[in-house]
């Protein structure tokens, strides 16, 4: 219980830690037009959170690096409803409600960024705006422009470079 933590959840929790930097750069809100709102800022979070992942699977033990990731991110969420003021009982339900939105979010910007049957600017305009598009148009090409950079950084890195 009082224990140090295992390698590997350290690791993740480094590399959350990192995640979460790019998801609050003010430049989101400013520029690219994210609601600066909870719901904005966790759409921020896991887009970010999604690209992460998808890296982090490329590694030999990828699938549970993603998932000690994920476990990290969730546990932080939970915390962060705790500490907002939400009550014991409605903490659960909303995370639940947080982890399924994730988990389509996700998969949405994995197809996107593969080729998928949706253009990523779409799937950008429907998922990472908490649940208000901008107007502006130009925003959201903004935001595919940064999407499509970091996936591309984040290809490039290392493992250890993820977590620095």
């Amino acid at each position: 219980m009082f224990g140090r933590r295992k390698p590997e959840e350290e690791y993740a929790a480094a590399v959350y830690k990192r995640t979460g930097e790019w998801a609050r750069a003010p430049e989101l809100f400013e520029i690219c037009g994210i609601p600066d709102t909870l719901d904005g800022r966790f759409d921020a979070l896991a887009l970010h959170a999604a690209l992460v992942i998808e890296r982090l699977r490329r590694e030999p033990d990828g699938e549970a690096l993603a998932q000690d990731f994920f476990d990290v991110m969730f546990k932080h969420l939970d915390l962060t409803l705790r500490e907002i003021g939400v009550q014991d009982l409605g903490v659960g339900r909303r995370i639940k409600i947080m982890a399924e939105g994730f988990h389509g979010r996700a998969l949405a910007y994995r197809e996107a960024l593969a080729g998928g049957p949706a253009p990523l600017t779409e799937v950008l305009r429907r998922n990472a705006y908490g649940g208000r598009p901008p107007a502006d148009a130009a925003c959201v090409d903004r935001l595919e422009a940064r999407v499509r950079q970091l996936a591309g950084q984040l290809a490039g890195m290392s493992r250890n470079e993820l977590a620095k």
